[in-house]
């Protein structure tokens, strides 16, 4: 029997961390990665598992060392906090193993540090690794030779989380993506054929997660209707379990822009309680998308991007998104073209980065082979790529004003307002024929938003240090109040919405004042999502989270 301690490093402050909102919220952390509880289960009975994710709890390295396997997971971003903890790890002599993301895509940059190197999934690997451990004949790199089998994933351990501790719970429903998006290292790591679970095992999973007392869930799917007519009858199954349970849990997920063109595929993920989505939309120029090969949000069917984006809205899913600057037709004019894209889109949340190209992708062998690629590990400019139609100052420049100006309250509110306060946005979920029959439902969820809502407005006047912002925030919600008087649902993800500003403007404001620390810290992974949401995680990372790049 081996005890196995595996570690997630701690992130830098980002977008889709929400580091300053899950204070006013409670929380410690955003999410846990999948990997954590995910690679437990993969664990065969015999051997103990001890799950340390340093963005809820430090790492005590002295109750290591009767580890005997210590695994690091990491994306791009935790890079430098990865490379500590193993020169730490390896410093004591400890056995030490390591995977996910960054080491996918670049296995040999930890060096030394690392006894055994996991590349892309591990649900072959990982169970096999232990046994020859313990026989003494194992290698020192493993990658799989073919994709995994999704009907033979587990139910991940989230009874080893610290799940309170945490905003969302996350939980997957498929792995790949049919689209070819040069910048995406997603498809290089999954695959283009999407390949789905099947639904006894995420019914079994979402057992799970509400067993643990997790309520709000982000399907870490890079894009969960890669494969339309496979997940439809899985988002039925899921909509019954809600249905049965009394909607027990709400979610969030990534999706492409075609979306808009399958009305009962929206109603699906309405039933299912999705009530917003992540969409990769990336530039409101053609010419870049066709670059980049971005041709699902250029087809002609549906209209123009901002057209499919409202006709999603419209249906009543939110729709946060993903934009990039730094394509080779890219002018200096961009930038004010994207701030007009949200605006015009209503668009609340949008994580904007700098093209970044990851290796093993299409983009970085192109840029390699045109001499465009910044090989340093740390970049003065916040990105890899060098910029064909303006220098790498001026788009850091247009990059971090774009970002101010997207985050000022007038422009942040003004946004939120045009689509939740003027065009009346609701939340599908409650127009679906389930709450119409169950008046009771609507009214145990009314009574949810009200106390959500008071205990959400008391912790914004209260732990929000800025007089201004607070003041603002007052006459936004009290604004809100009186427009949406008879939808007070509303109200509760109003204020919602005034923690996650607080958030990105910090952050902003932050990244402006000190952009030396941005770009250090940033330089490899602009583009993260999910994280996820960052966003990308999105996005398992020796069986890889979404990492930082995203194709939907």
């Amino acid at each position: 029997m081996a005890k196995i301690a595996i570690i997630n490093p701690a992130f830098e402050v980002s977008y889709w961390g929400l580091e300053y909102a899950q204070r006013l919220m409670g929380f410690k952390a955003n999410m846990p990665v999948a990997s954590l509880p995910l690679l437990a289960a993969l664990t065969p009975a015999e051997h103990e598992v001890v799950l340390i994710d340093e963005n809820v709890q430090p790492i005590d390295f002295d109750s290591l060392s009767d580890c005997d396997i210590i695994g690091v997971t990491g994306m791009s971003v935790q890079r430098f906090r990865m490379e500590e903890i193993l020169s730490e790890l390896k410093s004591r002599d400890l056995f030490v193993i390591a995977g996910g993301p960054w080491v996918t895509v670049e296995e040999d940059y930890f060096g030394d540090l690392v006894d055994v190197t996991f590349v892309g999934e591990a649900e072959q690997t990982w169970p096999l690794f232990l046994q020859q451990w313990a026989t003494g004949t194992h290698q020192t790199r493993y990658e799989q030779s073919e994709k995994t089998d999704m009907s033979t994933v587990p139910t991940p351990r989230h009874d080893l989380l610290k799940n309170k501790d945490y905003m969302l719970g996350s939980l997957q429903f498929s792995r790949g993506c049919p689209f070819q998006c040069e910048f995406c290292d997603i498809i290089v790591t999954f695959g283009r054929r999407p390949r789905i679970k099947q639904a006894s095992q995420i019914l079994a999973e979402l057992e799970s997660l509400r067993a643990h007392g997790v309520e709000i869930g982000f399907i870490v799917d890079d894009n969960l209707i890669g494969n339309k007519k496979a997940i439809k009858p899985i988002l039925a199954e899921v909509a019954r379990w809600q249905e049965q349970h009394g909607y027990p849990m709400v979610f969030s997920t990534e999706a492409s822009l075609d979306l808009c063109e399958d009305e009962e595929l929206m109603e699906l993920m309405a039933r299912c309680n999705i009530q917003s989505v992540f969409i990769g939309i990336e530039s409101p120029n053609e010419d870049s998308l066709k670059e980049t090969r971005k041709y699902q949000n250029v087809r002609e069917k549906g209209g123009t991007i901002v057209q499919k984006v409202r006709r999603i809205q419209d249906f009543g899913l939110e729709v946060w998104c993903g934009l990039i600057v730094g394509f080779d037709n890219d002018t200096p004019e961009i930038f004010q073209r994207q701030k007009q894209f949200l605006k015009d889109a209503r668009i609340t949340h949008a994580m904007i980065g700098l093209l970044h190209a990851i290796p093993k992708t299409p983009l970085h062998a192109r840029l390699l082979r045109e001499g465009r690629l910044d090989t340093s590990d740390e970049h003065p400019f916040g990105t890899n790529v060098i910029p064909r139609q303006m220098s790498r100052e001026a788009l850091l420049n247009g990059y971090l004003e774009t970002m101010r100006e997207c985050y000022e309250p007038e422009e942040y509110f003004d946004r939120l307002d045009s689509l939740f306060l003027d065009d009346g946005f609701q939340f599908r979920i409650f127009k679906t024929d389930f709450f119409r029959k169950h008046r009771w439902m609507r009214m145990k969820h009314f009574s949810f938003f009200m106390v959500g809502f008071v205990v959400m407005y008391w912790r914004l006047m209260r732990g929000v240090p800025d007089a201004k912002l607070r003041r603002v925030y007052r006459q936004r919600i009290w604004g809100a109040i009186k427009a949406r008087i008879a939808t007070p649902s509303i109200f509760f993800f109003y204020t919602i919405k005034c923690a996650m500003h607080y958030h990105h403007h910090k952050m902003t404001h932050d990244m402006i004042d000190d952009p030396s620390k941005f770009v250090s810290s940033y330089g490899k992974a602009m583009r993260t999502g999910p994280a996820h949401p960052t966003p990308r995680p999105p996005k398992q990372q020796v069986v890889p989270l979404p990492t930082a790049a995203s194709s939907n």
